[in-house]
């Protein structure tokens, strides 16, 4: 494990994988580290997560997602607005577990890329139809790969600090 402002400030997205595989001991770890996501109210988180490893899905997923393509693993973050409390705003919520997901891979040594699916209409219907979320209230929110980084890709820190985008009480 790595310290938290390493954590932070390494985190990059990661588009390229190895082939050596993400144990499921780690799958669970960024799962859970989803689920401590803040949510708008305690007990009505809207997260539902499904690991996708099949080598058959990710190449359909690949079809509507490219950068699918080379990830060992998937996990694609779906809303179930039923459990949501504000119900339009589940999209804080589900962006919260995405970002909690995403460091705890860097924590863990692996890569990871938040590949998006709402609110585009067309891939939000590609990918219920693909995962057979015929319910309304089951919305496909992204998709995150996993696996350690290939080629020239590696969680590293860029200095991306810029002090004229800070305003003081007003803009």
């Amino acid at each position: 494990m790595v310290d938290f402002e390493t954590v932070v400030n390494t985190r990059r997205s990661i588009r390229e994988y190895t082939d050596k595989d993400v144990s499921d001991e780690d799958v669970l770890k960024i799962l859970k580290a989803g689920m401590q996501a803040p949510g708008s109210r305690l007990g009505a988180e809207p997260w539902e997560f499904i690991v996708i490893r099949d080598k058959n899905t990710l190449s359909k997923l690949s079809q509507i997602k490219p950068r699918v393509k080379t990830a060992p693993v998937a996990i694609l973050l779906v809303a179930n607005i039923e459990r949501a409390f504000y119900k339009l705003h589940w999209q804080q919520d589900m962006s919260a577990a995405a970002e909690n997901m995403l460091l705890e891979a860097v924590n863990l040594g692996l890569g990871g890329l938040w590949n998006g699916v709402s609110p585009t209409e067309k891939t939000m219907d590609e990918v219920a139809k693909l995962f057979d979320l015929d319910n309304e209230n089951l919305i496909p929110f992204c998709i995150i790969t996993l696996g350690y980084p290939a080629g020239d890709y590696e969680n590293k820190f860029m200095d991306k600090f810029d002090e004229e985008r800070i305003h003081y009480e007003k803009y």
